[in-house]
């Protein structure tokens, strides 16, 4: 597949992926965000409420 080159160790084994950016920027930025997204699964999660009152706090939300 052009624009997609793997990088192999020593025995062969693909260890790493080059991805022509300008070709793929919008597949890799989905791939990026589904990474991100993993790897947040486990953060505390905050209320929509509790941000609110939070800008509001700090006047930077106004309602």
């Amino acid at each position: 597949m052009t624009g997609i080159q793997f990088v192999t160790n020593e025995k062969g084994k693909k260890v790493a992926v080059q991805i022509d950016l300008k070709k793929f920027s919008e597949i890799w930025s989905d791939f990026y965000d589904n990474l991100l997204m993993k790897k947040r699964a486990k953060e505390p999660r905050e209320s929509f409420e509790s941000v609110r009152q939070l800008l509001q706090k700090k006047h930077k939300l106004y309602a």
